[in-house]
């Protein structure tokens, strides 16, 4: 049979009839209309807060907090002067580009570079923050280091 708008229908079982509670007792759910009896969460209004836990400790306090946690910290992916090796001489270096070749695993909040090792090529190399040695390893080596946001 031809699908179309005239003859569209759910599919069987996937559309239930609204279950309407405390409707006499003929209805099964009459009276207490399924909320047992007595007690907070029989009454109307109730609403529980997250993390309840029926007055015992709740775990998010129960557990020991330690440190600092700076919701304005940045984590910056960390790269070495060495592992630019890998480029040609005159190529611009960017986290996008290190992330394509293998050599950073994230990208984080962005790129810095650290001087550990030696640079034998002039690279232009666009990062978030570099360290002294780096930079001047990177000029030594007759290349750029470029800051970005």
């Amino acid at each position: 049979m031809e699908v179309t708008l005239s003859n569209l229908r759910p599919p069987r079982g996937s559309r239930h009839r609204k279950v309407r509670v405390g409707r006499g007792m003929g209805s099964k759910l009459g009276k207490t209309a399924g909320r047992g009896n007595k007690g907070q969460k029989s009454r109307s209004g109730y609403s529980q807060r997250q993390g309840f836990e029926g007055g015992q400790m709740p775990l998010h306090r129960r557990i020991p907090k330690r440190g600092f946690h700076n919701p304005f910290g940045r984590e910056l992916a960390i790269i070495n002067v060495a592992a630019l090796n890998a480029f040609a001489p005159g190529e611009v270096v960017t986290a996008e580009l290190l992330l394509e070749r293998g050599i950073l695993s994230a990208r984080r909040d962005g790129l810095k570079v650290l001087g550990d090792g030696e640079l034998k090529v002039a690279l232009t190399v666009q990062a978030r923050a570099f360290s002294k040695s780096a930079e001047q390893k990177i000029a030594a080596a007759g290349g750029k280091a470029e800051l970005v946001a």
